[in-house]
């Protein structure tokens, strides 16, 4: 079998053609494709959001995401959640499943250790409550205003952030494997490699928990997306956006 990885598709696949990706000629249905949050594809229903999921599901590979700040987790959470690999999912398509959150998984040989979720940093201008009474009036305010905001349980949920269950899952399956994993598969970075990046990032919640696993966990590789560039830091780290990468497996 093979693994690619790559960064945020926001519900756009076009990278999964075989003009854009001609390796998906020689690909199989045991072959992975795994997307570094954003997937975007659970949005806005199953009528409109099914000509894509069925497009994914059609191709001769398994694409697998974890969940990132762009989704709708109220629709995610509602697909049928099965063990896969070792770990859990969701069952978006036969061959189409979301990894969960805290979960290790068994991958190509290798032990994938999956924590999805990141904090939207594109809402500085507000959330907007659609059962409010004034809502349509600062809705439209706002779009004149160019203004960066979202609206809830719209384009924006507060599940974009682990729950405390989700954290301490996710410390209990590493404390199972002995805090060694081959791979971590994320949406956005520990705090210190997202201040390489840009050194007036603010951590939050988050980055800070995934920073307490950089520092523990032993590991080879750690893939996350949510910046939106292809680069690599410390040899370790591969930021995933439009690039698909090839993943070596035992």
């Amino acid at each position: 079998m093979s693994i690619w990885v790559t960064g945020d598709c926001h519900g756009d696949f076009q990278r999964f053609t075989t003009r854009n990706f001609p390796q998906l000629k020689g690909m199989y249905r045991d072959d992975c494709m795994i997307i570094c949050g954003d997937h975007g594809g659970v949005w806005a229903g199953e009528q409109a959001d099914g000509h894509k999921l069925d497009w994914l599901e059609a191709k001769p590979f398994t694409t697998l995401f974890v969940d990132g700040n762009h989704e709708n987790f109220d629709l995610l959470s509602a697909y049928p959640e099965k063990e896969w690999h070792g770990g859990r999912v969701h069952e978006v398509r036969p061959h189409v499943l979301h990894l969960m959150r805290g979960q290790i998984f068994d991958i190509g040989g290798l032990t994938w250790f999956t924590m999805g979720g990141a904090a939207s940093h594109d809402i500085e201008d507000g959330i907007l409550d659609p059962t409010a009474p004034d809502f349509e009036r600062r809705y439209w305010m706002l779009r004149r205003m160019g203004a960066r905001f979202r609206v809830l349980g719209r384009s924006w949920w507060p599940e974009e952030m682990p729950s405390e269950a989700e954290y301490a899952e996710a410390e209990a399956s590493l404390e199972r494997a002995g805090w060694c994993v081959d791979c971590i598969l994320t949406h956005c970075a520990p705090t210190s490699i997202a201040q390489r990046m840009n050194r007036h990032y603010q951590p939050d919640e988050l980055t800070d928990f995934l920073e307490t696993i950089k520092e523990r966990c032993q590991f080879s590789k750690w893939f996350c997306g949510h910046y939106h560039v292809n680069q690599v830091i410390d040899e370790r780290f591969v930021i995933q956006w439009e690039q698909i990468s090839k993943i070596d497996c035992n």
